[in-house]
């Protein structure tokens, strides 16, 4: 994984996490990979996998059944996309507004964009 410098690295891990849920790669009530095995995959320390994982924690995204590891609380899903969206709406819809405004566009002009993003994630292609 390629970190960024414009945010902390376990946040960008919970990102990351959150984003397998999302995708469905991970399942509700499935078992995570353990702090050591996402620190050699991710190539971090375990101890920032640990904080993304008490952040997750304190989200009620994930829950420690402890000696077993971490696993995807059902309700995961539905947070998930809760806190996404109040974050999409607080932090760049704003920013996307403004250029739409700029740029002299309305949110008609980017339908057919939309479209093609979407058929091209229906046909399994990245981007």
């Amino acid at each position: 994984m390629e970190f960024k410098d414009t945010q902390a690295i376990y946040l960008q891990i919970a990102d990351y996490i959150n984003e397998q849920i999302l995708l469905g790669k991970w399942q509700a009530e499935e078992k995570i990979p353990s702090v050591r095995e996402l620190a050699v995959t991710l190539e971090v320390n375990p101890n920032t996998v640990m904080r993304t994982c008490e952040l997750l924690q304190q989200q009620e995204i994930i829950a420690n059944k402890r000696g077993i590891g971490y696993f995807i609380q059902s309700d995961a899903v539905k947070k998930i996309i809760a806190a996404k969206k109040a974050a999409f709406i607080s932090n760049e819809l704003p920013q996307f507004f403004r250029n739409l405004y700029l740029l002299d566009m309305t949110l008609d002009d980017l339908k057919p964009y939309y479209a093609t993003f979407r058929q091209n994630k229906l046909n399994g292609h990245e981007n």
